[in-house]
């Protein structure tokens, strides 16, 4: 018999066909790069916070082969529990199929309190706050679980990073976590759970797939990594692919049996949606060339094309951080100083393992000087990373903030509609826009990047492990950070070479 667990259960509740997925066909799952580092990053927080309660013990036993060994765990929570231990980490419980482990289990005067640690973030709370909704299952499914195995249950509580704290020397826990009391908020969903859970387990026994089509569930609460398999009966272009319509919608044209641009062409859309269907039905591009020369004209020489990497760190590493502030570690800068000038190129990249901020800051001053047009990408990430800048290190604020007002945005022509191409699907990231233009460039493929870094995930998750490599492996991995940033700005070169010459 399939046993159900709580990450199980959480799947059933969202969706049953994710929860049969992941069992019968797990090699349908496709997790992106963003999810995993999500991943590592509970693993960080779930260890540092263990010790808010006090000292602990924790129950975690692997066997010879990595896998969990449950039998032991089992057995060491009740010999814990038993002893008068005050906090439990992984505290293990098994009830007629259903199995958990409590994050931490902390011994209260007249039984036991459940504390579920989630890497997400939020302020303190006071009331019922919506935001923790997609939490109650989880929680719910652990009281009912002890409860069966005979625990008194004297309180359930939800464990978050503060996203109001700010780190002044070393971290202090009881401000780094919020604790959220989910009695009151996970009453309906616990009277839930018996029935749930005996449901999922049936599912889990059955080998037939579901018959569910998609629906809600889909991407609420969250995205499901089986979307791709469950949706791949859909037409491609279809309306799952409009320019920024919610999901919802998407599914009010899909359950209509309007499915396919041609299905839409006389719906009434955006501006932007209208002509990403009537381009993709023709098959042609669609280029407005007035809108196009009216944008390249806020562009003026010399041309400073400006690309930031930066990593997220969920708990704050530096002294004024907030936790899962972004931090920038690396930029590239490709310079042309006049029409008609050669290609300039500079760049910056910090040590793994220190802080980087001031020594960026610093160099990016001396690079781009002020009272220049600075070229980005999506404008809203490094205006933020220089506004941050500019709140840390005052001494450098005008220059930082000067930077900041000279930013043009490549991304509005393409954002705007003004220049469109059926093969970018909707999307206006560079990394979809690029290959539209230039499909055939070798040189701007950034799957012929070497070295591990093709992404900007690649890019903040490599960083900061750069500190515990031996010398060779630092250096590789440098260089290939330096080549991914510098071919970025170099892609916004081209990108902008391309709008000139559409206008021409």
């Amino acid at each position: 018999m399939k046993q159900l667990s709580k990450s199980k259960y959480a799947k059933y509740c969202q969706c049953p066909k994710c929860l049969w997925m992941s069992v019968y066909k797990p090699e349908e799952e496709v997790i992106d790069p963003t999810t995993e580092g999500r991943f590592e990053k509970g693993t960080e927080v779930g260890e540092l916070a263990r010790g808010i309660l006090g000292d602990y013990v924790e129950v975690t036993t692997q066997k010879d082969d990595g896998s969990m060994d449950l039998v032991s765990m089992l057995r060491k929570t009740q010999e814990y529990m038993d002893s008068g231990a005050e906090n439990i980490c992984e505290a293990s419980f098994s009830y007629d199929g259903n199995y958990c482990a409590v994050d931490i289990l902390h011994k209260t005067e007249d039984g036991w309190a459940i504390y579920e640690v989630k890497s997400t973030s939020f302020p303190e709370f006071n009331g019922n706050p919506a935001e923790l909704d997609k939490y109650q299952p989880d929680v719910a499914y652990q009281k009912w679980v002890l409860e069966k195995c005979g625990v008194n249950v004297t309180g359930t509580f939800l464990v978050c990073l503060n996203s109001d704290y700010i780190r002044e020397g070393e971290l202090d826990l009881q401000k780094l976590f919020v604790i959220n009391d989910m009695g009151e908020m996970i009453a309906n969903e616990y009277d839930k759970v018996e029935n749930g859970q005996a449901a999922a387990k049936k599912l889990l026994q059955q080998e037939e797939e579901p018959a569910m089509d998609i629906w809600e569930g889909c991407k609420k609460p969250y995205d499901c990594a089986f979307f791709k398999y469950c949706s791949r009966h859909l037409p491609s272009p279809s309306v799952f692919d409009l320019y920024r319509m919610h999901f919802s919608d998407k599914l009010k044209y899909y359950r209509q049996g309007m499915v396919t641009y041609d299905d839409i062409k006389n719906e009434k859309l955006t501006p932007v949606r209208r002509i990403q269907v009537d381009s993709g039905l023709a098959k042609q591009p669609h280029i407005d060339k007035d809108n196009i020369e009216a944008f390249l004209k806020t562009v003026q020489y010399p041309l400073y094309f400006l690309d930031f990497e930066s990593m997220q760190a969920a708990i704050p590493p530096f002294e004024g951080m907030k936790v899962y502030q972004q931090v920038a570690f690396q930029y590239s800068l490709h310079i042309i100083e006049y029409e008609g000038g050669p290609l300039l190129h500079k760049e910056y990249l910090g040590i793994s393992g220190e802080d980087p901020r001031r020594a960026l800051a610093v160099q990016l001053c001396k690079d781009i000087p002020k009272g220049v047009c600075t070229l980005v990408y999506n404008k809203a990430f490094e205006c933020t990373r220089l506004k941050e800048m500019a709140a840390w290190y005052p001494d450098l604020a005008e220059h930082l903030l000067d930077i900041r007002n000279g930013i043009v945005d490549l991304l509005v022509p393409f954002q705007h509609g003004d220049y469109y191409l059926p093969s970018m699907g909707g999307s206006f990231s560079i990394k979809r826009v690029l290959p539209s233009l230039f499909p055939d460039d070798p040189e701007l493929d950034y799957h012929n990047l070497e070295g591990g870094v093709q992404n900007g995930n690649d890019a903040m998750t490599i960083f900061p492990k750069i500190q515990y490599m031996e010398p060779e492996g630092q250096e590789k991995t440098r260089k290939a950070l330096l080549e991914y940033c510098c071919l970025d700005t170099y892609a916004m070169v081209k990108v902008w070479e391309k709008l000139v010459d559409a206008t021409s």
